[in-house]
């Protein structure tokens, strides 16, 4: 570990982590064995950091074991309070995850995207830069979130067409895939395996049952085409300030 850190009281550190210069961390943190903090990060009181999956003996999606590669916060990381980062979890650099998010194993996050609070990715999931995922949002497991990406506070995504029946569902496990740009409203659904095309919109509360084309809004259950997303709003016209906005 590097000297110039801060450690609060009553953390616990396993063995093997390291800890970059000017990180700071907070009070009754848990860091597991193996996790790298990078430097000037900092981890808010009770966090927890690189904690292994557990595995329910009904659970179809999860791998339990200890052979995940360590978890890895980004340089200038900022990790909320009460915060669960999973081992084989990788956060890119200036990364916000706000209080009581959740973030899986297998999970990597690209540079300064922000996850809110209570915010869940469950494992294996892709997420760009310059992302923001709101409060209460909820990732699907085996999503990809390309670069740019906007998601509204209680947006619920979903991988399982089978809805937890039959054997076949086993081998259809389909995450979501939002591409660059595209964003969805407050409350919205988007079912097993859906994908939102570059700078596709999907209005709040609806349900998408289908592929959202490029730059094109949504609306409604089942979704549908509302109108096309304006120029303005296209993401090659929008400024960029402080590294870019999704």
């Amino acid at each position: 570990m590097e000297e110039k850190i801060s450690i609060g009281q009553h953390t616990v550190i396993g063995s093997g982590v390291t800890i970059g210069e000017g990180a700071v961390i907070g009070n009754h943190v848990v860091i597991y064995d193996g996790t790298i903090i990078g430097k000037f990060a900092r981890i808010h009181d009770r966090a927890v950091i690189g904690k292994l999956p557990m595995k329910a003996v009904n659970s179809a999606a999860t791998i339990a074991g200890s052979s995940l590669p360590p978890a890895e916060i980004g340089e200038g990381a900022i990790i909320g309070t009460g915060a669960v980062i999973y081992r084989g979890a990788r956060l890119g650099k200036h990364v916000f995850a706000a209080d009581l998010a959740t973030i899986r194993e297998r999970v990597e996050i690209g540079d300064k995207t922000i996850v809110g609070r209570g915010a869940a990715i469950e494992n294996d999931c892709s997420i760009g830069a310059n992302c923001k995922l709101e409060t209460n949002s909820y990732i699907c497991a085996f999503s990809m979130l390309e670069d740019d990406v906007f998601i509204a506070p209680c947006v619920v995504t979903s991988n399982d067409n089978y809805m937890a029946r039959t054997e076949a569902r086993f081998g259809a496990f389909k995450g979501v895939t939002v591409r660059r740009g595209g964003r969805i409203g407050a409350n919205a659904v988007i079912l097993p395996g859906r994908v939102i095309e570059p700078d596709g919109v999907v209005a709040a509360g609806s349900v998408v049952t289908r592929d959202v084309p490029p730059r094109t809004i949504v609306a409604g259950n089942p979704a549908r085409k509302l109108r096309d997303v304006p120029p303005e709003q296209w993401l090659e016209n929008q400024m960029r300030r402080g590294g870019g906005e999704g």
